[in-house]
Order: C-alpha cells, then structure tokens, then sequence
C-alpha cells in the first residue's frame, strides 16, 4: 500500500486502528442501523485488519473492499452506507498512533498561520530561529509523515524521521538550556540546594532524551529556588501534618511468627526454599538526586504499617526498586542502591536486571546464594506518551523464573492530572498487553496471567477528588478511611474500570503527593506556572498491587513510606511480601497421570455468531492444546452468547511430570477463541490444587484486555498413579499469626510484657534456637509447644 493511502486509510472515519473487538460491538449497536461499519487492527494476526459485519472477500486494498461493499448486491444484505466515525472524546483516552497523526494535522493546518505571524510578532534575533523551526516542521509533514505512518503500520515503534527532525530542531534549545542550567546552578548553591549534573550523550535519540532531562531538571531546579526564596517571606506553616506511628502488641506477634518461619526455612531439610520474601518500591524522585542513605526505604522504616523494629534490618530475598523522574543513569543508581543493600545487610545483591526507559527505572536483585534458582530473566518498556510514541510516560518491566515459579515486576508512570482519569487506565490497558515480558508461548495472554505472581509499582497519579482543605482536615486526624473513598484509583478498582482482580493492602499513611522538598511537614499543593496556578491536592499517587494465581501463598507484610527522604516531592513508598514458590520439575519414570476435562460451559460478551474453540496453556504441558468447536450455542441474553464443549470436543492433557506435589502447584490457562478470526473472546487461570479429587468442578471469570468479558464453568478429573500421591507440607501457612491465633487464641494476651521487648534478632541463629527445632514441626502438643518455646525465652534471656 502507498504512503499516500497510508495517511487516507489512518485518516478515514471508518478505521479505528487498535480499539477491543468489544468496543468495537458497542460502537456498531449504538449506531442501531443497518448498513453501519468500521474497520479496526486484528487483535490475533499482527499488521492485519479487521471488518465487523462484512463477509470474508478478496481485496487488493482496504480502499477497494470498502468501496466494493458499498454497491448493492455484492453479498450483504445491506450494503454498507454508514461509517461509523471514531469518538470524539478519545483523543486522550485511546491508544493508537492515530493520536499523533491528529496532532500532525493540526500542526499542518496552523503551519502558514504560524509563519505569516512569526514575522509580525517576534523580535528580530528570534525571527531565523522561528524560521529554521517551520521549515523543518514544514518539510517534515509534507515529505517524511508519510514515511514514518507506513513505518508503524508495519509494526516500527519509534518515529525515526521526527526523532532526526526534532533532534535538529532542538540544536539551539540545547545551547541555550545549558547556559541557563549553569547560571541557575550557580544560584542554587547560594542556598545549598543540590544541583543536578547531567551527562551529555550523543545520538539522535539520545539528544531528545537529554533535553527533555534537563527540561525537567530546569523546572526542577526553578521550583526549588522559588520554594527556598519564599520560605524567607512565609510567616507560618502551610498546614503542617503530624503524624504518630505506633506499635502494637499485634505487631510484636507477626514479628514472632515471621521470626520462627525464618528459622524454618533456613534449618529446613528441604534443599529449595518453599517461601521468599519480597520487597518492592516505588519513588518519584522529582529529577533530584538522592540522598546518600536510602536504608529508611530499604528497611520499610518510616509511616504506615510497617514492620517490628526487631525484624526491620533482616535482608530479603528478591528486591525491586522502581524509580521515575530518576536524574541518575542506570549504573550509578543500581550501584547506589546496592551501596544501601551492603551498609546494613553485609551482603553484596546480584542484579537480576535493570530496564530503563527514559527517566524510569526498574532494578532488581537477589541475595548471591538465590543467584543460580533465576534463570529466563526478560525485561521491555512500553511508551504511552503521546499516542504511545514518547518515554516520558509509560512503564518498565522484569521478569524470571524463580525454580518453578514465574515472577513479573512492573513500573510505571503514568498520565497526570486530576481529570485524566480515563487516559490512566487507558495507560494501564496498553502496559497490559503491549509489555512484552515472560514466556512468549503466553503472548496471547495480557501480562496480568503470564505470571505466578506480579507486582505492579509507580507513580500512578490517581488523586483524591476532593477539596484540598477537606484533605487536609482528614489528614490531621489521620483518617484514612474517609479519603479512600474519595481515592480515584479505588473508585476506578470497585467499577472494574482498572486493575481488575489485583490486591492492594490498605493504606495506613499519609497522601506520598505534593510534599514541599526539604521537610515532610506540610504540602505544596498550588504549582505556580506562567498559564496560572495549578492546585495539586494531596494524593497517593505512589502506589504498590499485586496479583497471584489462584490457590497461591502471597502475603503482603508490610506497606507504607518513608518520613526521612526530602529531596523530592513525592515520598517512597515500601511494601514487602511473604511469597510462595514451587521447586524445579525433576522427571521420574513410572506410570503417567493425565488431565481430563469432562464438560466446559462459557458465557461471552459478544453479539457475534461464530463458532469457537478454547486454547490450553501450562507450564506443566509439553505444548498447548486446541478443543475442537462448540457443540451447543445460545443466546438467552442479548449480547451474551453462552457455549458448551462436551467431552467429545474436549483434549486429554498430559503433564510433564506425573506426581501429585507437581500437579497440585500448576495451573491452567484457557482463551476462549473465534474460530473464523482466532481472536481471545476471554481469558481466565485455574488452579490444579482444587481439582485433584474425583472429578472436581471449577468456576472462574473470563477478562480481556484488563476488562471482565464473561464466565466460565466445568468438571475435571486428574488421574494420579497411586504410587504418585504423596504430597509434602509446605512451610509457609504453619508460623503465620492468623494461624497462631487460630491454634492458641490466648496468644496475644498470655505473653508477658517482658516479651513485647525481647530483642529476638540474636536468637535467630543462637544454640537455642537450635534446640528448639524439634518443636517447629509441631509433633508436640500445640500448648506444650508454647510453653517450652516459652520457658526456653526466659530461661536463656531473662526479662
């Protein structure tokens, strides 16, 4: 296809580039009449479109098959008349390029207005530079748009020829950003305020980059000067917050439990570890550069429910430090951050790996003895700045196997702005399926199921809607609660409209969003600019999510941020997690087991008539495996088709390995797909541990694209040789303090007082610790047990 009907194709009402089968569906039944079309990208064959409610044709064009299909009498009952115009309102909220192609078409339409007024209105030294500017602008709509529009319909994802004209557009902002940059450095040490150094790269893509980081920098830096002038003329405070932190008895509890799993663990027989723990962090660093110590954030110390002080300083496993606005290159963060590690935990982390995209970071590490458990590591990025075309928003991504279990990290920074809710979760739509991470055989799955476990952190950006001085009030007296409700990103979780199914533990600290930089005593939140005053209310727009696979050990056991760390106007904010994972499969010979699925019934989002097939996918089988099509089809509620695979329709799985301690950690990945378009009408996970009965019945939602398109219902049998049936006790579930209360209810009020101070860290590897080994598999008596664990304490430590 040509270039010129490229720009037509991207340009005309009909074609809708990247929106969901879905949307599309709603789009067509509000229009309500006969001969309504538009074309859209297919969501299963890349570079490929797709037609709703046209018969499958030959067409050298999408031209010609539109106008082809538009005369009576060619197959259709209705010729298509009406073409279905793309929504007014989603220049921000879509995801698709045809963003850009608007905003070049408005440029070019202002192109001559702008160069007949640059004449009249700019002073003399800036007319030329004007000038340079509309040429190459002007010179890059007519002769190189083109170009880059065929290069993106092929599948390219940056913008070469706008990189290459930005980059010489921008020649003389460099010069002049540098020398401003230095007289203001210069300024700022009359205040003693940290100055950002930035080194210079080179490249095309580099110079963008580099300005746009010292952009950044430069309002940095121009906002804290005014910040420290101003505290010269303030009389008092903006509102100061005081917030108390303290400790109870309950805490001191889960430290013990914590404790005793970790002794668990690490004087197990077991040669694989059954439980990790996690820490993961976000921080919007402001384009500042860090402190020195980041051992507050590290260690979880600071507001929110954090962990005892007596466990604070134990190491994790695995951590992962999400940063965005991050001044730093990647070598001198993940080095300070492992300076941070080393200061208090002696050890040297090995780096799993770093991804960056612009000024967002993703560092991950692993204690050195973990180091040979990780293997697949892959990281990506995903830009949704600008029609998906800048890296100023957008998110990073990590992930690995850990043995036999997946692990996915993401960051992200998304769009701003108090009214912006819908381009944010259109941001997150986009990170969900275009983020490229994980096992590429699960490509057709969003990366919310590629996973055992995915924990998603960044600068989220959703705001409180309400009046800054509500927030305020509610914050001095410490009430959660009453903000939550007025939290944006819950609103948009408890409507499905974002985040589906994943978990966030409740917030017990104060809005990480704007603080003043240099104290954490009051808010900033009016953001002077040259278009006006710009109130920024108090937010959690830092936050931490996650989500597991069914039947699955993930606790979060920590969540708050930091009160120590003022270089920016966002706080850092902690969590950290208990998490389950499996050992690596080991073959054995033998007889085999295998997976029967006896009945399947679905209920899709759909007005379509095809005929469909449901994908299996596992890490436990050798490849997928493809049912064959539906036997029966309904249609008892409009819009709602409701399918059914017998048995006879139905694969017979065969895992890779046949004992029941494997097969009870997998899990089963199903798409329900179109058999005339082999597009996902849903997706959805089953855990094998429920199903390792008779014949067992599961029952779980369908979603796509982050949103719930249906449900899904039906009877397994999991056949296991007898000699195959042994199932070992995991460790985690046996030290947890619900557990502990659940066994001895008297817990939390039959310690002593001269326990709630014990300082247990030394005991973690001391000769009686060892001693009491035989009491942690719990063959005694669970009141026994207490009571020798009890006297043991006292006896060795005393009061």
């Amino acid at each position: 296809i040509s270039s010129v009907l490229l720009v037509t194709m991207a340009t005309a009402a009909w074609y809708h580039r990247d929106i969901s089968r879905v949307h599309a569906e709603d789009l067509l039944a509000r229009a309500g009449r006969d001969g309504s079309y538009l074309v859209r990208d297919s969501e299963s064959v890349p570079g490929a479109y797709t037609t709703q409610g046209v018969q499958v044709n030959c067409f050298r064009t999408l031209e010609d098959l539109i106008l082809g299909y538009q005369h009576p009498h060619k197959g259709l009952i209705t010729p298509l008349l009406y073409p279905i115009p793309r929504d007014v309102d989603t220049g921000d909220e879509s995801s698709g390029g045809h963003v850009l192609l608007l905003f070049c078409s408005t440029l070019m339409s202002n192109l001559f207005y702008m160069h007949s007024k640059s004449h009249e209105t700019l002073p003399m030294f800036v007319d030329s530079t004007a000038g340079e500017v509309i040429g190459l602008l002007n010179e890059y709509l007519f002769s190189e748009l083109p170009l880059d529009i065929e290069s993106v319909l092929k599948g390219a994802t940056t913008l070469s020829h706008l990189k290459s004209t930005l980059s010489a557009a921008c020649q003389g902002l460099n010069s002049e950003i540098d020398l401003t940059l230095s007289n203001l450095e210069t300024l700022a040490k009359v205040f003693d305020h940290p100055s950002c150094t930035l080194t210079p790269t080179k490249g095309p893509d580099m110079e963008i980059e580099s300005l746009l980081c010292k952009i950044s920098a430069l309002v940095s830096l121009l906002s804290s000067l005014e910040k420290k002038v101003c505290l010269f003329m303030l009389t008092k405070p903006l509102g100061a917050v005081q917030v108390t932190q303290t400790l109870t008895a309950s805490q001191k509890c889960d430290s013990f439990c914590k404790l005793l799993q970790l002794m668990k663990t690490r004087h197990s027989q077991q040669s694989e570890p059954d439980m990790v723990s996690v820490f993961v962090g976000t921080w919007n660093m402001g384009g500042s550069p860090p402190p020195r110590g980041l051992q507050s954030w590290a260690t979880c110390c600071g507001l929110g429910h954090t962990p005892d002080e007596s466990i604070a300083l134990l190491p994790h496993d695995i951590y992962a430090f999400g940063s965005q606005e991050n001044p730093q290159g990647e070598r001198e963060w993940t080095e300070h951050i492992k300076a941070t590690l080393r200061s208090y935990t002696h050890i040297d982390f090995k780096q799993v790996a770093v991804q960056s995209l612009w000024n967002m970071r993703l560092a991950v590490f692993v204690k050195p003895q973990l180091e040979s458990r990780v293997s697949h590591v892959t990281s990506g990025s995903v830009k949704t700045g600008l029609g998906n075309t800048l890296g100023n928003k957008g998110a990073v991504g990590v992930s690995f196997l850990f043995n036999g279990t997946s692990f996915g990290f993401v960051n992200c920074h998304l769009t701003s702005g108090s009214e912006k809710v819908l381009r944010r979760n259109q941001n997150f739509v986009d990170i969900l399926r275009l983020l490229s991470l994980g096992d590429k055989q699960l490509a057709a799955f969003d990366i919310s199921l590629r996973f055992t476990h995915l924990f998603w952190c960044g600068d989220l950006n959703y705001r409180l809607d309400l009046d800054v001085q509500d927030i305020l009030k509610h914050v001095s007296k410490r009430e959660f609660e009453e903000l939550m409700c007025a939290d944006q990103l819950t609103q948009e979780r408890h409507r499905r409209k974002a985040f589906l199914n994943f978990k966030e533990e409740k917030i017990t600290f104060p809005p990480t969003y704007r603080y003043e930089r240099g104290s954490r005593d009051c808010y900033l939140w009016q953001k002077y600019k040259t278009s006006g005053v710009r109130v920024n209310v108090p937010s959690w727009c830092d936050r931490i999510l996650w989500k597991s696979y069914p039947e699955t050990h993930n606790i979060c056991t920590a969540y708050g941020c930091t009160d120590d760390i003022f270089t920016s106007d966002h706080s850092p904010v902690f969590a950290t997690f208990q998490v389950g994972v499996t050992s690596s499969p080991r073959s054995k010979s033998g007889a085999k087991s295998w997976i029967e699925l006896e009945v399947i019934e679905a209920i899709v989002k759909t007005s379509s008539k095809a005929r469909f097939f449901i994908e299996f996918h596992s890490s436990c089988l050798e490849e997928p495996r493809r049912s064959s099509e539906n036997d029966s089809q309904s249609c008892d509620v409009p819009r709602f088709l409701k399918l059914g695979w017998s048995f006879k329709q139905l694969p017979k799985l065969l895992p890779l390995l046949s004992d029941m301690d494997y097969l009870q950690d997998q899990h089963l990945l199903l798409s329900v797909k179109s058999c005339d378009g082999f597009e996902s009408y849903g997706e959805c996970c089953v855990a094998l541990r429920s199903l390792t009965g008779v014949s067992e019945q599961f029952e779980t939602f369908l979603s796509h694209r982050g949103e719930e398109m249906g449900s899904i219902r039906g009877r397994v049998r999991i056949h296991v040789p007898k000699e195959r049936r042994g199932t070992r006790r995991k460790i985690y579930g046996e030290t947890t303090s619900a557990s502990f209360s659940k066994s001895w209810p008297c817990l939390h009020c039959h310690f002593p007082p001269s326990f709630q101070s014990l300082k247990v860290t030394a005991f973690f590897n001391s000769p009686v610790g060892l001693t009491l080994l035989p009491l942690f598999g719990f063959s005694m008596t669970p009141g026994l047990a207490l009571h020798c664990w009890y006297l043991l304490i006292t006896s060795s430590f005393g009061s």
